[in-house]
């Protein structure tokens, strides 16, 4: 495993389909761009199809023969979900690549178009959804793979079985964290489970369209100043932010499960490179429950059961 791997070392890609959620800003975009210039096939899923395709239009200035399409996905809307899942089926013969990156941080109490506290049921519901709805076209191609982007803040969270939906008591980090821990959990049982690969990365800190929303929500000019200099001193480019998630993509024999992050500064910056996540992301038996809730919650099935796939 090379040490300063970048997106210069991403193997050839050509005939393989992508779906890249969040692909409109961000790491999305870049992971989008990344993966085209490599030779896939793009799909930029994203909510506001005006923004996507400004994304597929900045993709195509740095990429003149980038192979994309433009299709809408809500995440926080399950009927979005399946019809996404229903375009895909009908255009596509097979899937490659899922990276599921989009996500909202931190955001004040909401909840999603099915009732879902918004954060749980963006970054966790919504990519479980869409996993078990793209499964059997994952499954149709050698060497697919699905990468989940989770976040260093897994650390603070817990899964709460008992107030998954944080009815009782919400706090705004802490919901994001119990989402981001939720990410891991889905991504380390669907190795188990799945006749594919499943991997997870997190980005560090990195200079992000997250980051900045988070700090004007509080409505503070102090604050957003204080972690604009903060962000810009110490946080790490997009572009280095995308490379966990390009390289469990895309690094050949890279071991099913495997955990990508920053290699320097407490996972915070640098190279991509197999890290490990806190002692709950690796509980099976709070997997298993994770996974049967999500199927209740969702109405969404996988077509596999289990380690006999593997």
């Amino acid at each position: 495993m090379g040490s300063k791997w970048t997106a210069a070392d991403i193997p050839d890609q050509t005939g393989r389909t992508a779906v890249v959620t969040g692909a409109n800003s961000g790491l999305g975009l870049v992971t989008a761009q990344e993966l085209a210039r490599a030779g896939a096939h793009v799909v930029v899923a994203c909510r506001d199809l005006t923004k996507g395709s400004a994304a597929v239009s900045t993709i195509r200035s740095a990429v003149p023969d980038a192979s994309l399409s433009l299709e809408r996905l809500d995440l926080a809307d399950l009927l979005s979900v399946r019809e996404f899942a229903e375009v895909m089926a009908k255009e596509h013969d097979g899937l490659d690549l899922l990276i599921n990156n989009a996500g909202i941080m931190a955001v004040p109490k909401g909840t999603t178009a099915d009732g879902f506290e918004s954060q749980f049921g963006t970054n966790h519901l919504g990519h479980f959804a869409l996993t078990g709805r793209l499964a059997e076209m994952l499954s149709a191609r050698p060497g697919s793979r699905v990468v989940t982007v989770s976040s260093g803040m897994h650390r603070i969270g817990r899964i709460r079985f008992d107030d998954l939906q944080s009815t009782r008591r919400y706090q705004n980090w802490l919901a994001y964290g119990q989402s981001k821990l939720a990410n891991l959990l889905f991504a380390f049982e669907l190795d188990r489970r799945a006749p594919f690969g499943s991997y997870a990365s997190h980005p560090g800190y990195a200079n992000t369209n997250l980051q900045n929303a988070v700090t004007q929500a509080t409505g503070s000019k102090l604050v957003e100043r204080a972690v604009s200099l903060f962000t810009r001193t110490f946080a790490q480019s997009m572009e280095m932010g995308a490379l966990p998630s390009l390289y469990a993509a895309t690094y050949p024999g890279l071991p099913g499960g495997s955990f990508i992050g920053p290699d320097n500064f407490f996972e915070q910056r640098g190279h991509p490179t197999i890290v490990r996540a806190r002692k709950p992301a690796y509980n099976e038996a709070d997997a298993r429950r994770l996974w049967e809730v999500s199927e209740e919650l969702t109405n969404v099935t996988f077509p596999f059961t289990g380690a006999e796939n593997k």
